[in-house]
This record gives structure tokens, sequence and C-alpha cells, in this order.
């Protein structure tokens, strides 16, 4: 009897140690070391635990996202949202075109196999480490990272496939597969385990603060960890999509006809979704708010006491908060959660211009490209949005008088930051002058200056001629005339940066969308709303005379959504916002554009469709073929 080779061989059958990338076991020999040998040492089991976490997203591959490994496990999520658009072929792109589906083998079938694989491997890990040398209190420990991190894996399969089987128990490796034939949890018994398993780890063994141990502790699952993920899972459960107002799903079921989303729930249900969320967040804020700061910093990246010091530099302190050199990792106050593992390499590969004539180590592939819609998103410098919506022929924007956005003709003179920083030389287009210092943390436009450092301090120019035009004869260009800037910094393209996955303003955004949700009029919303602006350089709401409160539950949701946009963008948070908002249809069913890279001077200028892009089904991805085909209780996606 064969037994399942993906979900369940996946979970009964991969060694951790066949699929290792830690050095430990990348020296182990071929018959491999048993189990036995393994946990008699504190260092093995030490090792199989950093394997447990190897399956974590490294979120700056997403360019590579067909690479058949078991690691790492990126997403195409920045180039799937109206966020980007990729020059090269991408799996992003069967997802904007509507042509993904379950036979996929790559990025559908490897994030299924590689989360349930951590799912497995937690569990072996858990089973074994009773046999190692540890003291009680580190095996409570260990056995809680491994709790929490099989939860977290359950989070990313749910939040990427919808409603998966849960596995209370772990299954040996010569189970017949008639033995597992699996059906799907439904949506809330998913969202109940995971939280359950992280409430436990959290309250039964994870440490305060692990990052204190210098010598293993960076990376590792605490409790302030766990509690962002319980967090970010409350979010979601109360969302749109899960929450049961989302109709699409509303008749999938499991074979014996258990519904796998919830039935539309009374006012006072989903009332009480988002009042949980609000609970969390504030004893988030109790228990960690002293740990966790918003980071400010002078224009040379030192440390100054918030917004209204002297020297205070919006931008260098918004690029701080996601920019992280392993070195500096200690004085980034805004991190909670984050791989070091991972390829920083690609990420600044992607998001450099390709000059030509700069050496091979500073010269980059002008990969990833911002579109003109996440251009148009971002503020003016009086925190006014440029640019409201789209005429009706989705391509003209329709102007915000009141925030001074002028959308041509050229600015004769330098456009200076209060910091100093040169945001926009003489001679850039109008409407990239007198933007909110968060557009120049995130974006390369045409006539912008490139970082200092090795070769650096050059003007970009991406019109068709351009330094960095598509006139340089390869395949190395933005096809959009914007790159994703977000993260990048003075010096070659091999510093070891980290990778950011949650950090503080993603829990005040959950926070103030769940108070917008259950009471909209509460002036918290506004407290940390306004943090986050002026940590960003722009007056905040009630300040000025047209920035004025918002008062109704859906302004109040529309200013959130348009704010965690800029502030969140390229995090990998607007593909799963825009669909658990129910407003993938308005936003990702239609074309994206950029510049006009085919011509030099004003014509380059002109608004041009880069791409149609269709939505339909994609609300998740299918639930590989191959799974379905083995396990016959295991149902698939609507649509798909």
């Amino acid at each position: 009897m064969k037994t399942n080779k993906h979900l369940i061989s996946a979970l009964a059958g991969i060694s951790m140690i066949a699929t290792s990338c830690n050095d430990y076991f990348d020296q182990v020999p071929d018959d491999r070391l048993s189990l036995e040998e393994i946990f008699t040492t504190r260092d093995g089991a030490l090792n199989y635990l950093s394997n447990v976490y190897t399956f974590l997203p490294d979120e700056f591959n997403q360019r590579q996202v067909h690479e058949t490994s078991l690691f790492r496990t990126p997403g195409p999520w920045t180039g799937a949202s109206d966020e980007a658009e990729w020059t090269l072929d991408n799996k992003a792109k069967l997802i904007n075109n509507n042509s993904i589906d379950a036979t996929e083998g790559t990025m559908v079938l490897y994030r299924w196999k590689s989360w349930f694989s951590g799912v497995h491997e937690a569990a072996v890990f858990t089973q074994w480490v009773d046999r190692a040398p540890l003291s009680s209190a580190e095996r409570n420990q260990w056995k809680a990272e491994a709790r929490a991190l099989r939860a977290i894996y359950y989070f990313y399969l749910v939040r990427t496939y919808g409603p998966v089987p849960i596995l209370e128990q772990d299954f040996p490796m010569d189970t017949p597969s008639n033995n597992l034939q699996l059906a799907r949890n439904t949506v809330e018994e998913c969202f109940d385990f995971i939280i359950r398993e992280l409430k436990g780890a959290r309250d039964n063994g994870l440490l305060d603060d692990v990052s204190l141990d210098r010598v293993s502790g960076y990376g590792r699952i605490d409790k302030a960890i766990a509690s962002a993920f319980i967090i970010e899972a409350m979010t979601y459960r109360a969302s749109w999509l899960f929450n049961g107002d989302c109709q699409t799903y509303s008749e999938l079921a499991n074979n014996d006809g258990t519904l796998l989303f919830p039935t539309q729930k009374s006012e006072a249900e989903k009332r009480q979704l988002w009042e949980d969320v609000i609970t969390e967040c504030r004893s988030f804020f109790t228990n960690y708010g002293k740990r966790y700061k918003m980071i400010y910093t002078d224009i040379d990246g030192k440390p100054v006491a918030g917004p209204d010091a002297d020297g205070y530099s919006p931008v260098e302190s918004c690029r701080r908060a996601v920019r992280t050199l392993f070195s500096e990792m200690s004085t980034n106050t805004e991190m909670i959660f984050y791989r070091i593992d991972n390829a920083a390499g690609t990420l600044q590969y992607d998001r450099m211009p390709n000059k030509s004539g700069n050496s091979t180590n500073y010269r980059g592939g002008s990969l990833l490209c911002a579109t003109q819609e996440m251009v148009d998103a971002y503020f003016m410098a009086n925190g006014e949005p440029a640019v409201t919506g789209y005429a009706a022929d989705g391509v003209t924007p329709v102007i915000n008088e009141a925030s001074g956005y002028v959308d041509d003709g050229i600015c004769m003179t330098d456009y200076v930051g209060t910091d100093g920083t040169l945001y926009a030389p003489a001679g850039t287009r109008n409407m990239y002058v007198n933007r909110e210092p968060r557009f120049y943390a995130d974006i390369t436009f045409s006539n912008s200056k490139w970082f200092g450092g090795t070769e650096g301090n050059y003007t970009v120019d991406f019109t068709y001629s351009g330094n960095c035009g598509k006139a340089q004869g390869n395949n190395d260009y933005s096809c959009t005339g914007y790159l994703v800037r977000k993260v990048m910094g003075e010096g070659d393209r091999n510093q070891n940066l980290v990778n950011v996955l949650i950090r503080l303003p993603q829990i005040y955004f959950d926070y103030i969308e769940a108070l917008a949700n259950t009471d909209p009029t509460n002036p918290e919303i506004w407290t940390y709303m306004n943090l986050i602006r002026h940590r960003a350089g722009i007056p905040g709401y009630g300040e000025t005379a047209n920035l004025r409160i918002p008062t109704s539950k859906d302004e109040v949701l529309l200013a959130i959504e348009r704010e965690k946009r800029i502030e969140m963008s390229f995090e990998n948070c607007r593909y799963f916002d825009v669909r658990r908002w129910g407003k993938a249809v308005e936003f990702f069913d239609k074309p994206v554009h950029g510049m006009n890279i085919n011509y030099d001077g004003n014509e380059f200028f002109k608004r041009v469709q880069i791409v149609n892009r269709t939505f339909e089904y994609q609300y998740f991805f299918p639930i590989p073929q191959s799974e379905i085909d083995i396990d016959k209780n295991l149902v698939q996606n609507t649509g798909f």
C-alpha cells in the first residue's frame, strides 16, 4: 500500500536530516544519524530544533519561488499584488493572469509540502527531545518553540490555501495511505487550533525575550513573537474572507457535507471576533510596550528621541525600520519576527538599477518594478493623498487639489527634505516632487539619486535611452519605469540583511482595524495612526484643516487601508489584506500601469498599461492535485 508522497509522507517520512540546510546536518554521512543518536546530546537536539525553523519564509527570494526546495518558502506576494510587476517571467504572473492551477508543481506544491514538513518535524522534535540531556526549564522552552512553530506553519497554510487538515498526531513512515485519508478541518477549527497552540506555547515554556541569548537566541520564538502571531491569526479570522461574509466558499464542503467556511454570523458574533483582537493587542502593548518601539534616527542612522527631535530624519527612520544589517540587529526596536538566513543578495539585485559601467557587485537587475498605482498611492508632504482614483479610462488620475500634486512639468530646483536629504534633483518631473518621505525611501524613479557608496551617487534614468533604460541591450530594465527601493541602502548588493517578517506597525494596524470595526469614533485609532504618520514625517489626522478625523466606519477603514498600503508596502501584507478585506476584484481585476519605457523625453512620462490582470477565484492557492489524487477525502478549493 503506497503512502501519500506529499501531505502524508512529507508529514511522516521526510527526515529533517535529509532536507536540512543547517551546517550541522550538511556534514552528516549518507547513512544518516539515527534519531536515537541525535538526541543523546544537547547539541544534537538544538540542531534538530534549528532545522524545524528552516521552513519559515525567506521573503527576500520571491523571484525564485519556482525553486524545488523545501526550504525558505518565499511567496509571490509582492508581484502578485498591485504593488509591483516583475520584468522577467515569474510565478506571480500565474496569479495575475488567473492561470494558476492545481497541477503547478513548484509554487503550489512546495509551499504545501514545506509547511507540512515543518509541522512534521516539530512533532518529531517534541516526541524525541525528552531523551536529550537538558534541564527541565530548557526542555520546556524548546518544546514550546516547536509547538509555536507548528502553529505558525498552520497559519501560513491557512492564509495561503484556506482550511487544511489539522493533524493532532504524527504518523509513522510506513502508515498505509488508506489509513491516512484526511479531510480538511473547518476554518474555525483551524484558527481555534492555531490560537490555542500559540497560547499554550506562550504560557508554558517560551521565554519572555529569547533574543537576550546572544549565542543562539536571535530569530527564535519567544512570548512576544507568539503573541504577535496570535494577533495576526485573530485578525484574519475576524476578516471578511474568513468570518462568514464571503460567499465564494459558502458551499465548499467535505465529502461528508461538513461546510468548511462559517455561515454568516450575527453582528454581535463578528464584533466579538474583533474584540478578541483588541484584547490581545492591548495585552501585547502592556507586556511588550517597553521592548518594542518605533525607530527614530538622524540622517546617519543614529537614534534620536522622536520625530520632534533635532536632526530627525523621517526618510532614514523609515528605511532603518525595514533595513537591518545582522550586525545592527540589537538597534532595531521595531522588529518583532525575522529570518536571519536569507537571500539578501537576490533581493538587492532585484531592486538595484542596472547602470551600465558599474562593477558586477554593484550592478543590479532592475527587476522588481513598482506600479504606477503604487506610486500614486503615496501621500504628499502635507499628508494629503495625491491621487484619489482614476477616470473611466482607468488611466487618468483623479487629482486631490488640496494635496498640491502636479502631474506634469519639470521642477527647476532641487527638492530637499527637512533633514537635508536630496529627495528630487532639479529636472525631476513634478509628479515626484513634494511627496512624503516614505515615497523617497521606497521608490526609485527617473532622475532620482542612487545611494552613495561603491560606484554609487549617480542619477537614475529609466527613459528608453537612459543609463538604466531598456535600450541598454539586455533584459535587466524596469518594465514600469520605477523600481522598488525599500530595504535598499549604500554599498554593494552583498550585504547581510535581516528579513523582517513582522514589525511593530503591523500590530498597530491590526489594533486600529479592530477598533474601527467595533468603535470607529475611538480616539485611540488616531493615536496609533498618527504615531505612524509622524514617524513618516507627515501631519496626523486632526492636525490640519484638510486632514479631518473621519467619523463613519467606512471612512475610518478607508483611511486605515490607505495608510497601511503605504507604511507596509512591499512587506507581504497587501496581497493578503486586499483578499481578506473582500476588495480583490476592485484592486486586482484590472490592468496595472507605468511609464512609457519605450520612449525618451516627455513621451516617457505618459501613463501606459503594462499588463492586464484578472482576478476570479484566487483568494487561495489550489490544493495540489497530487494530494487530492492520493487523499480521496481532500476536497479542492472552489474554482479549481
